[in-house]
Order: C-alpha cells, then structure tokens, then sequence
C-alpha cells in the first residue's frame, strides 16, 4: 500500500507538533544549558531522521522503516526501563537504565546512517553523543545507561533500516569551483 506524500507531510507535522509540546516541558523542568540542549537534541535528532525521509518524494519505504525502528527503540528502551528498575544517580526512583533521550538520538543518528550514508550521518552522530554526555552531565544517568541506550538506538535501526538507492549527492571539485553532483535511479 503507498500511502499519499500529503498524508506523509501532514503525519510529519503532527509528529513536529506532538514532540515541541513534549519537549517545551521537558526543557522549563531542565536545570542547565547543557540539560536543555541535550532535550532539545533528543528530539530533533529523530524528527531530522523522518524529515530526511520526507524530502524525498519516493522515499515511502524510508519513513515506514524510521517508524519501525522508533517504535523498536522506544518499546526496548521501556521494557529495559520496567525490568531492570535501577535508580539514578541523583537519587530518584527508579527508570535509569537505559537512558531513553540516548536511545532516541542515537536511533535517529543510526538511521541517518544505514539509509543514506556515513558521511551524512556524522553530525547526528556527534549530536547523539552529546545527548548521550548531558544525560551523564545533568546527573540524570550513569555511563552505563548512555552505552546501553545509544547501543539500543543503534541496534534498532539496523534491523529495520536499508540503503536507500533512489538518490545521491556528491560534492566535487574542479579548475576553478566547487559543485554537487545529483544521482537517481529510474
């Protein structure tokens, strides 16, 4: 079944708005910047993943895998959460291992990755791994808990992610410029 690019976008949207609800409270109840910033990354990191996807009008089976290995890292990253019930470092009860923002972002990161390449994958990556030293930062987990989430984000989009093959970009250089050579596949 191929669902409608309008659906697509519109589904993005409501996801968009869905999370910016979610994250604003997330981020008045952060006590630092570096708390805020990590927050904030959890969030857009995984929407830019799904957003890559939308860029491209064909890339259908793209934001249907992003989905699967979302759902996948979210519902590890809970049942982890119910079955281990480890307390964090700052005392409270009982949801530390592992770290859910790490998972999110480091899921996002991974399927930058697994679907259109290393190299448009590397800021996420950095960006994950900064989600990942917030959460350590802020007193909120242990090293332990950032490992096992970033290993669960990762682990998950690569059970459902594939290359994507309908589109590339590659820079090149030549006597006198620069230029981006475009790819498809028909």
């Amino acid at each position: 079944m191929r669902i409608p690019f309008c659906l697509l976008k519109n589904s993005g949207a409501l996801v968009f708005l869905l999370s910016t609800c979610i994250l604003s409270t997330q981020v008045l109840a952060a006590k630092d910047n570096v708390q805020k910033n990590g927050d904030i990354l959890q969030f857009a990191i995984p929407l830019l993943s799904l957003g890559s996807t939308l860029v491209f009008e064909d890339d259908f089976e793209g934001s249907k895998q992003f989905l699967k290995a979302f759902a996948a890292s979210e519902l590890t990253t809970l049942a982890l959460k119910k079955l281990t019930h480890e307390r964090r470092p700052s005392g409270s009860c009982c949801d530390s291992f592992p770290s859910g923002h790490t998972s999110a972002a480091f899921m996002g990161a991974s399927f930058i990755h697994y679907r259109y390449g290393w190299k448009y994958s590397i800021p996420a990556y950095v960006a994950a791994a900064y989600v990942g030293y917030s959460r350590v930062h802020s007193n909120q987990h242990y090293t332990r808990d950032v490992v096992a989430g970033a290993a669960v984000g990762i682990i998950s989009s690569y059970f459902f992610t594939k290359k994507y093959h309908g589109f590339s970009v590659t820079p090149y250089t030549y006597a006198g410029g620069v230029g981006l050579q475009l790819n498809t596949q028909f």
